[in-house]
């Protein structure tokens, strides 16, 4: 289903406090600009199977976001490549195509045609994605109302009311409050057991070693190790 093959991912990182365009501008012409590079991901190579839940574990940029953001399409890689066969849903950035002033009811429709979802069936599923997101009457209240828990929510319903081929996740079992957690986590469950394949990016590693078939270790951008769950996460826990 994903087939990635030396994925590079170069950064130029300037260090000039610059605080306009203009500014910015005016140092660029005349040669005043420095960059620094900074390599996100370095080589990194791997294939998940149809229907593979497969972790990717690793400390704060080590770049697991970043390599999820290619496989979805978001990055473009700075060398290398990645195949993926079949529909993708990312779930990393909850709530990022979200517009605060429209009503929990608008964003369903507007999110979720970001998604890929045509709008009828988006009506079809609209009653199913508000009992699942536990809104209630907040529905028809604008987001900016919101609490950070309830975006999430939201968020969470209109990414899963589908399933598709692929499921890409940053971190997304930490939704809400704890029975939130508990029934994100069972309809996730539901996902892969229809077959979905699914990219799992988790700091808990009760959650990797409970849900994933093999894990991917990430270190400083590169693939350190890659196997079974258990053996790589024992390995990552002894440093």
């Amino acid at each position: 289903m994903i087939k990635a093959e030396n994925v590079s991912v170069k950064y130029l990182m300037a260090y000039d406090r610059i605080k306009s365009m203009k500014e910015y501008l005016v140092q660029l012409v005349k040669g005043n600009i420095q960059y620094e590079e900074f390599w996100a991901l370095q080589d990194v190579s791997f294939e998940v199977k149809k229907g593979e839940v497969l972790g990717i574990i690793g400390h704060n940029g080590a770049g697991k976001s970043t390599l999820l953001k290619v496989i979805s399409g978001i990055l473009k890689p700075t060398s290398g490549g990645v195949q993926v066969n079949g529909t993708v849903v990312p779930m990393l950035e909850l709530g990022s195509g979200f517009d605060f002033d429209l009503t929990g009811r608008e964003n369903v429709f507007l999110n979720g045609a970001i998604l890929g979802y045509p709008e009828q069936f988006l009506k079809e599923k609209y009653g199913e994605i508000v009992e699942f997101s536990e809104l209630g009457q907040f529905i028809d209240v604008p987001l900016r109302n919101y609490s950070s828990g309830m975006v999430m929510r939201l968020a969470f319903s209109i990414a899963t009311v589908v399933q598709p081929d692929i499921l890409i996740v940053d971190e997304i079992l930490a939704v809400g409050d704890a029975d939130f957690q508990e029934k994100s986590k069972r309809r996730m469950l539901e996902l892969m057991g229809g077959g979905t394949t699914v990219l799992f990016v988790s700091h808990s590693l009760g959650q990797i070693q409970e849900m994933c078939d093999r894990v991917l270790w990430l270190e400083k951008g590169r693939l350190k190790m890659a196997g079974k769950t258990e053996t790589v996460c024992a390995m990552y826990q002894a440093g």
